[in-house]
């Protein structure tokens, strides 16, 4: 199939990329900055230049949507700009252009309201619940996303929980840079257990969805590894492959909340260069339990992660070895 890959300059885009090439699909790529993967036609523009996204998704036969909007801060208006308003104008074009098939590759903060997840499955994306800016704008897009599917146009929604793995910036360097300036803290008993998807399992699972859109089609499947970890031990694991003394300080997890939610306020008036130090979603994110059934997601996508958590650490600790 001739597959096109938006967001292909970041990890999990790259990795879908690749996996479908090793597939045997004619993949292009659309973003703002070249995929840097080999084999890939590389289309360069925005979500939110609609005549950008026609010449994109010409001649394609499916789509699989995973650029976006990623921040724990910044202006609602930018969010929805690009995560709300660029989806609906790839949807567009792509009905428009004949295209059969669309993953949208979405998060499981879409239906994250703050409380603890144990063991649940994915519930309906409501984006008057949704944590942040970035939740709430990939909610909407999710929604707006699962309505377009129709007779010769089937859309799936993924949702890989917490990708991580070699090269990750968002979650793996963050990490590891606030671990070395002593600004990561443990919040609460740090015995709360997360799920988290090494990214070559991510990119499978969203992959495996092409070849199984008449049973993914119109629904929403959260993807993960399967394996909850404590929170303490997680990000041990990820200090301990880049080299770095774990996290030891303390900090009670109402506390973090309560920082959080000043700390936005000061960022939406003064905004720094970097993310946040602290938000309420990622103190509650630390603090709060969030992991899930995996029995439908395997079932439909007939599908199963190929690497294990510590397999997964142990390919990041060979990463980062000199």
């Amino acid at each position: 199939m001739k597959v096109l890959v938006t967001g292909a300059s970041g990890l999990l885009g790259g990795a879908v990329a690749r996996l479908l090439l090793d597939h045997g699909h004619t993949v292009r790529s659309f973003q703002r900055r070249p995929s840097n993967v080999a084999g890939v036609e590389d289309v360069l523009g925005s979500v939110t230049d609609a005549a950008a996204v026609v010449r994109a998704v010409a001649g394609m036969d499916a789509v699989f949507h995973l650029a976006a909007k990623v921040s724990f801060a910044g202006a609602a208006e930018e969010f929805d700009r690009v995560n709300v308003d660029g989806t609906r104008t790839l949807l567009d074009a792509a009905r428009d252009a004949g295209v059969g098939d669309l993953v949208f590759v979405s998060s499981p903060s879409v239906a994250h309201s703050g409380t603890s997840i144990v063991g649940a499955g994915a519930g309906p994306a409501v984006p008057e619940l949704a944590r942040g800016n970035y939740a709430r704008s990939k909610a909407a897009a999710e929604l707006l996303a699962l309505a377009a599917a129709g007779p010769g146009f089937r859309v799936a929604a993924i949702r890989p929980h917490i990708v991580w793995g070699p090269g990750d910036t968002q979650l793996v360097e963050r990490v590891l840079n606030r671990a070395r300036s002593g600004r990561l803290p443990l919040l609460g008993h740090g015995a709360a257990l997360i799920d988290t998807t090494y990214v070559d399992n991510a990119a499978g699972a969203i992959v495996a969805a092409l070849s199984h859109m008449e049973a993914a089609n119109g629904l929403a499947l959260v993807v993960s590894n399967g394996e909850p970890r404590p929170v303490e031990e997680l990000l041990a694991q990820i200090c301990a492959a880049g080299g770095v003394r774990a996290p030891r300080i303390r900090v009670p997890g109402w506390l973090a909340r309560g920082a959080g939610t000043g700390i936005e306020a000061v960022w939406s008036i003064r905004p720094g260069q970097d993310e946040p130090p602290m938000t309420r979603f990622l103190a509650e994110q630390l603090s709060t339990a969030h992991w899930f059934d995996q029995r439908r997601t395997r079932q439909v996508l007939e599908w199963e992660p190929a690497v294990s958590l510590d397999e997964g650490f142990q390919r990041l600790a060979a990463y980062y070895r000199p």
